[in-house]
């Protein structure tokens, strides 16, 4: 049985897939022919761009920018642990999550009556609370 060569380099859409940036190759070509994936600050035109040990991807996806350094080409599709040992990634980090609005409160007695308050409002006026006119 021959033993497989250590490759060179490896087409952008199935290094994607290894490492698990993207859960089909299908959507891997897709990525990469869209204009989202850049190699080494020169966007990528088709996904049989190759990929070796040393280059810098920039990945633009909803919501996030990636920054990846390939460390390793892969040989497969494997578990998560291994497919994060195929690169490096140098994104910056997400900005901050929007601090909730704080709420105004009211002071006590503005605003909208309570139950209770219509209540004794309704007392007050001499209605009744079963028939009212």
């Amino acid at each position: 049985m021959a033993i497989p060569e250590a490759q060179e380099s490896l087409r952008i859409d199935k290094w994607l897939w290894y490492a698990r940036i993207t859960k089909s190759r299908t959507l891997a070509q897709k990525l990469a022919v869209s204009g989202h994936v850049r190699l080494n600050k020169d966007k990528i035109a088709a996904a049989k761009t190759a990929v070796k040990t040393g280059d810098v991807l920039t990945i633009t996806m909803p919501r996030r920018l990636l920054i990846l350094k390939v460390l390793k080409l892969g040989t497969r599709r494997g578990p998560a642990p291994e497919a994060q040992l195929l690169y490096e990634d140098m994104s910056p980090p997400p900005p901050p999550k929007e601090t909730q609005v704080q709420v105004a409160k009211r002071e006590a007695g503005a605003g909208r009556p309570t139950k209770r308050d219509r209540r004794q409002i309704a007392r007050i006026r001499g209605f009744n609370e079963i028939d009212p006119f």
